[in-house]
C-alpha cells in the first residue's frame, strides 16, 4: 500500500462531521515524585506537584476525531457537579461542544483519577456509577442524535459499560443510522454482542473478544480461531481486533481475514489508545479509505499515542509526519 494513497486519505479529514455516543469520563491527572515508602504500609509517598485533566472514554473518542481535523456532536451523560464542569471545559478545549451531554444530577460524573510518579501509574481511583440512564435520558438523546446524524458521514460508539448505552439506545442508534446509510463504528463492552447487531465495525481488543466468544484469545492463533467465529455470528459487520504488539486483524464473515503488523513500539501508556484506533479507523473510512488503509492509519496512530504517559489525542500533523516518516524509510 503506498503511502501517498494514505497522504490523500488524511487529506480528506479535515471536514467530516462524526456523531460519537458513548461513556464520558473525566480522566485526571495527579503528578509528583516518589522517593520514599510510607511508614503506614508498603506503598510509596508520593509528593504531588501538579494535576491535568483529559477527556476520557466516549469524550477521548472525539477528542482524537477533533484533533485529526474532524467536527465532532458527542452524546453522553454527566452528573450535575463540578467534574461535569471540568469535562465540559476540557472538551471545549478540544474544539468539542457539550450541548449534547445531558445531565442526571443523582448519578456523579465518571472521573478516573490517575496517581502518576517515576514516568509509571502508581494507582487509579475511580468515581461512578453503571447505573443504566433514564428512559427520558434515553428518548432525549435518541430524538437529538437523528437530526445530527442525518448531517453526519458516520456515527461512532465507544461502549465503556457506564451506564449510559442501554440496549434500548443502542438500538434505537443503529437502526436510525442503518436507514440513513450512515455507517456505525463500536468499540464494545461485556458479554452480548447481539446488542450491536448492524453496526459496520466492531473494534474489540483481544481480552474484549474473549469475553465476547467466551473463548481464549491470548496470542494470535488464538484470535484468529475466536475472531472467525464471532464474525460468522455478526453477518454484515466486520470485525476488527487489535492486538498491541501484534497489530490488528480484520475478520468479515468467512472471508480470509485481514492482518496490519504493529512497527516495535516503546510503549509508555496504553491509557485511551484504543479509542485512537477507533477514532482513526473511522475518520479513515469516512473520508474514502479501504479497510487496510484505515488499520494502517490506525496502527500508526496508536504507536504515536502509547509513546506518551497519560490520555492522548493524536494530532493530525502528528500522524501526517509519521506517514511521511514510514515512507521516507520505505524509500
Amino acid at each position: 500500500m503506498g503511502h501517498r494513497e494514505l497522504d490523500q486519505i488524511l487529506e480528506r479529514f479535515a471536514g467530516r462531521r462524526l456523531v460519537v455516543l458513548g461513556d464520558v469520563i473525566l480522566d485526571r491527572y495527579w503528578w509528583g515524585e516518589a522517593t520514599r515508602l510510607s511508614p503506614e504500609a508498603p506503598v510509596p509517598v508520593v509528593r504531588k506537584q501538579r494535576s491535568s485533566m483529559r477527556p476520557g472514554g466516549a469524550a477521548n473518542a472525539a477528542a482524537n476525531l477533533a484533533a485529526l481535523g474532524a467536527a465532532v456532536d458527542l452524546f453522553g451523560v454527566t452528573g450535575a457537579d463540578p467534574e461535569s464542569a471540568e469535562l465540559k471545559a476540557v472538551l471545549q478545549e478540544c474544539g468539542i461542544g457539550s450541548e449534547f451531554l445531558l445531565e442526571e444530577p443523582a448519578r456523579p460524573t465518571t472521573t478516573k483519577t490517575r496517581i502518576v510518579a517515576l514516568h509509571q501509574q502508581i494507582v487509579r481511583v475511580d468515581h461512578e456509577d453503571t447505573r443504566p440512564i433514564s428512559d427520558i435520558s434515553t428518548a432525549r438523546t435518541v430524538q437529538a442524535a437523528a437530526q445530527r446524524i442525518l448531517i453526519a458521514d458516520g456515527v461512532v460508539i465507544s461502549d465503556y459499560a457506564k451506564g449510559f448505552l442501554t440496549p434500548a439506545l443502542l438500538k434505537r442508534i443503529i437502526g436510525l443510522a442503518n436507514e440513513m446509510g450512515k455507517p456505525v463504528f463500536i468499540d464494545p463492552k461485556g458479554t452480548d454482542y447481539h446488542q450491536y447487531a448492524g453496526c459496520t465495525l466492531l473494534k474489540p481488543n483481544r481480552t474484549e473478544l474473549s469475553v465476547l466468544t467466551g473463548l481464549a484469545a491470548r496470542n494470535h492463533e488464538e484470535t484468529l480461531v475466536a475472531g472467525r467465529q464471532l464474525a460468522l455470528k455478526m453477518p454484515g459487520a466486520r470485525l476488527l481486533v487489535t492486538e498491541g504488539q501484534d497489530g490488528m486483524t480484520l475478520f468479515f464473515g468467512s472471508a480470509q481475514p485481514e492482518h496490519v503488523a504493529c512497527p516495535p513500539l516503546q510503549v509508555y501508556d496504553v491509557t485511551g489508545a484504543g479509542d485512537t484506533v477507533l477514532a482513526t479507523l473511522a475518520l479513515s473510512i469516512c473520508a474514502g479509505g479501504s479497510y487496510v488503509e484505515a488499520m494502517q492509519l490506525a496502527t500508526m496512530a496508536a504507536s504515536i499515542a502509547v509513546g506518551s504517559v497519560g490520555t492522548a489525542a493524536v494530532a493530525w500533523s502528528d500522524l501526517s509526519a509519521q506517514v511521511n516518516r514510514e515512507e521516507a524509510a520505505v524509500n
